[in-house]
């Protein structure tokens, strides 16, 4: 009777401290919700009351002007959202982190400042980045007003060079009616700090442009605040280099260079668009399978905290940089206080002045604010959970980008555990599955050409996922001949250009609390004297364990050897079998460096070095990069380098594991129109690792076991209804695709 009391206070105490875990979770989420609209317009009205800032409008059409570039929210520091997570004390006040262009002062810069309390803000103090490095103003990501200037600098431009377009390519840019052309812009924005000088390259304004270059792409400086004083510096036409647009037109006309001729452009040539062609077996007349809840949803989302399946978790979207996901906790027990996307980049090769200087760096367009509008059924199920987004970048108002996150449960039609026990004499003596479910949080970044789908993905036996799916239009130049050094043709005059893409996260594990250390596992072969035949040898694999004391010694190199285990744990907490409790990194990816350390462009994306750096948590440590890093990474304001340039200890520390995911993407054929996702998804898991006693997904009722009866007749044993019922949506597809200040 004793023990049965001691049991069940036992129980009930378990329980308690459970339902309090969940409440003080529910309770922090908020900490790390997105701004709402509502603050987002108190922060920008009480900027523009202070005076001394003298803030006009975004829009407004001169560069001398001191207005607001982006606001999202400031996380609060760790130990101070812990307070509330942990103990469930007062949350830290709402704050907004602001970027305010200065382009109406003596010495024109960009300043960050943290704005704050919400929902009533009242002060604002300056944010420094690590070792106080001040913002360039040449730095700072390209607005609309400016993209306006350049368009007016190319319509200058036209005016001289439009009859060579015309007899090239049969568009003209400006004034035209249904043949135009339009253009990308590629950055970096010149060959050094304090420089904005852009190669700007022309295309057919058709339905998927970005694979129409027609051989014309020009240099247009525009670092002076005065866009009547921009020039254009350099101009390639049909592999030849001039130095100004002049010089092309008087030596066309005197017909001593290489002329461009374009084949007639044909409106039914559908080569770039999404519309059908060519011979499909599949029926056309029944729709394919579709995802459904028989019974209804069995995930809970409250705002931007989301349960499943023992999972827990808050969410919001960096408008700088994209998905993050906070306190991510599996039964209770936090796995990882923050694994948030850092930055994507694509550097490519080529043979034009275009492709050779394209080196992307996406968190320096924002892309965090481009998740636009995701269509049911196809970027994600019917059935999902969509939620709007708000950003508030390069406007003068909140924007609100339509269902542009949704969250969803799926079957992966692959069983998460099974196994068929023969009898060996034509029969079984059992067989258990269990059907593998999960819950999806998706959003996606479309920069320009290429749209990222980005995922995290939540597994019922304490397993994460994050992975990236890249499609979208791949970045194409004028074909010249020494382009397949460099690429594809992939058009008669189109060349699809060599490049890289890289991904970079933060995953901050908090494994059994946040003294945590690092080590790597490999096997080596061992050989010794096989203990029951003394004259023969056993060869074997045998575990080798290397702990890493220093951050030094836990950042690994592209181009060495990598280990196979990667496995982070408490030191001071076992399993029930005396493991350490631990949890590992696993890879999928085939990514390499795009650059020799320390040349020039490489010294700002430095994290790429590594495919796994681990670091201290430091509260200056927040993200490895910046927007700024796109136009000036010569010299970045956040350099990842210097944070394992102390290598400092970290052994029961708080740990951070910075992960680099990526692959090469050689264009062919078959990206056109579009580059398809399979083959195309690079990411990383989360495992437990000794984390558990057995795998909890044990808890599932969705297992199925069958035995045979006394006669050997199937005999069924299961936890959930027998009958499944069956429905479908019965709402007709709708897709809005715009997004709206508010």
């Amino acid at each position: 009777m004793w023990f049965s009391w001691m049991l069940l206070l036992a129980s009930l105490a378990t329980s308690t401290a459970s339902s309090k875990t969940r409440e003080w979770a529910h309770h922090g989420a908020v900490m790390f919700a997105d701004l709402t609209p509502q603050e987002m317009n108190a922060v920008r009205d009480y900027l523009y009351s202070c005076s001394e800032l003298g803030l006009s409008s975004a829009r407004d059409k001169s560069l001398k002007k001191n207005s607001i570039l982006l606001m999202e929210l400031h996380v609060p520091r760790k130990h101070e959202a812990l307070r509330a997570l942990d103990r469930g004390q007062a949350r830290p006040s709402r704050k907004a982190r602001v970027v305010v262009q200065f382009g109406n002062q003596a010495v024109p810069n960009v300043t960050e400042y943290i704005v704050g309390p919400l929902p009533f803000p009242s002060s604002y103090q300056v944010k420094t980045f690590k070792g106080d490095r001040p913002i360039r103003f040449e730095s700072r990501p390209i607005s609309t007003v400016e993209y306006e200037h350049l368009n007016g600098v190319l319509e200058k431009v036209a005016a001289k060079a439009n009859k060579i377009l015309q007899e090239s390519t049969g568009f003209t840019y400006g004034n035209c009616t249904n043949r135009c052309l339009t253009f990308s812009d590629i950055a970096p924005r010149g060959l050094a700090t304090g420089e904005r000088r852009t190669w700007i390259m022309l295309q057919k304004f058709v339905e998927g442009y970005f694979i129409h270059p027609v051989g014309l792409e020009v240099l247009v400086n525009h670092k002076d605040l005065d866009h009547e004083k921009w020039t254009v510096e350099k101009v390639w036409y049909n592999g030849q280099y001039f130095d100004s647009m002049e010089e092309l037109v008087e030596k066309y006309e005197k017909g001593t260079i290489n002329k461009l001729k374009l084949p007639e452009h044909d409106e039914e040539d559908l080569f770039s668009t999404y519309i059908p062609r060519g011979h499909m077996n599949t029926r056309t007349n029944i729709h394919g399978a579709k995802l459904v809840e028989p019974q209804g949803r069995r995930f809970q989302v409250d705002g931007n905290f989301v349960e499943y399946a023992g999972w827990s978790f808050a969410y919001r979207v960096r408008s700088s940089a994209g998905l993050q996901i906070f306190d991510l906790r599996f039964n209770g027990e936090r796995i990882a206080y923050e694994i948030a996307l850092q930055e994507a980049i694509a550097f490519y090769s080529g043979d034009t002045p275009a492709a050779m200087q394209t080196k992307y760096i996406d968190a320096g367009w924002a892309m965090g604010t481009s998740d636009y509008e995701l269509s049911p059924g196809i970027d994600c199920p019917e059935i999902a959970h969509f939620v709007d987004l708000y950003h508030y970048y390069d406007t003068d108002k909140p924007v609100r980008y339509r269902n542009a996150l949704c969250i969803f449960e799926m079957t992966t039609a692959l069983p998460l555990r099974r196994h068929y026990n023969n009898n060996f004499q034509g029969a079984y003596n059992f067989y258990g599955g269990l059907e593998n479910h999960v819950l999806v949080i998706r959003t996606t970044s479309t920069v320009y050409n290429y749209d990222y789908i980005w995922d995290f993905v939540f597994y019922q036996n304490g397993v994460m996922e994050s992975r990236v799916s890249a499609t979208g239009y791949i970045h194409a130049t004028f074909f010249t001949e020494n382009g397949l050094n460099y690429g594809t043709r992939v058009y008669n005059y189109v060349l699809g250009n060599l490049h890289t893409h890289l991904i970079h996260y933060k995953v901050d594990l908090d494994i059994a609390g946040r003294d945590n250390s690092f080590e790597t596992i490999d096997l080596k072969y061992v050989n010794f004297t096989n203990p029951w035949s003394p004259g023969h040898s056993i060869v074997q694999s045998k575990l080798h364990r290397t702990q890493h004391e220093t951050e030094r010694s836990a950042a690994f190199r592209f181009g060495k050897k990598f280990p196979k285990y990667l496995h982070f744990y408490n030191p001071n907490q076992n399993n029930k079998w005396g493991h350490k409790k631990g949890y590992r990194i696993q890879y999928n990816s085939h990514a390499n460096s795009v650059l020799p350390r320390g040349w020039r462009e490489e010294n700002g994306i430095s994290w790429s070095r590594y495919p796994l750096a681990v670091t201290r948590h430091k509260d200056n440590e927040v993200t490895s990069t910046s927007i700024y890093t796109q136009n000036d990474p010569w010299e970045p304001v956040v350099s990842f380098e210097e944070f394992i340039r102390n290598n400092e200890n970290i052994i029961n520390q708080d740990l951070v594991a910075w992960v680099t995911v990526g692959f090469l993407h050689i264009p062919h054929s078959e990206d056109i129109p579009n580059t398809a996702t399979p083959g195309n998804t690079v990411g990383f898991f989360l495992r437990p690792f000794n984390f558990f006693d057995e795998d909890p997904s044990l808890a599932s009722r969705s297992t199925v076991i069958v035995r045979p009866d006394e006669k050997g007749q199937p005999k069924v044993q299961r936890w959930t209804p027998e009958i499944v019922g069956h429905c479908v949506s019965d709402k007709p597809f709708f897709y809005n695709g715009t997004y709206a200040g508010v």
